[in-house]
């Protein structure tokens, strides 16, 4: 057995690496290529995170959880099926300004706060489908 044989036998293969490697590569790639984009992409996620703690502040973890633990399907399934429709009054106000040719419909709220409320209620409902809501 030659040193290179030996040395390909030796070297544990962690598939993850490999994944690891290559998604940090694509994120460096793409941060190169569109740095505005995936600039702005960061910060908008940074203002969807601070959005929510102060609104998490205000209201506390019982209005997406119902007022339940959330410990049972049928509590989660009652938490994401509100927010469901949190979402869906969201995505109809969207679709009414666009169809409409507006940019909002009150004074203090524009269509982009629609587009963030619903990405932000699609984040709260992947953490409460994770079992980590209030916690």
């Amino acid at each position: 057995m030659n040193i290179k044989e030996r040395e390909l036998e030796t070297k544990s293969i962690d598939p993850m690496d490999d994944i690891e490697r290559k998604s940090f590569s694509i994120i460096e790639q793409m941060e190169r290529e569109w740095p505005e984009m995936t600039e702005e992409f960061k910060k908008i996620q940074r203002e969807q995170y601070e959005l929510f703690l102060h609104k998490q502040h205000d209201y506390g973890p019982g209005n997406i959880s119902v007022g339940t633990q959330l410990q049972t399907s049928e509590e989660v399934k009652l938490s994401l099926t509100g927010l469901w429709f949190r979402m869906n009054d969201k995505l109809q106000r969207i679709k009414t300004l666009l169809l409409g040719n507006k940019k909002s419909a009150v004074k203090d709220e524009p269509l982009e706060d629609a587009y963030l409320d619903v990405s932000n209620y699609g984040i709260m409902a992947t953490i409460v489908s994770r079992g980590k809501w209030g916690k």
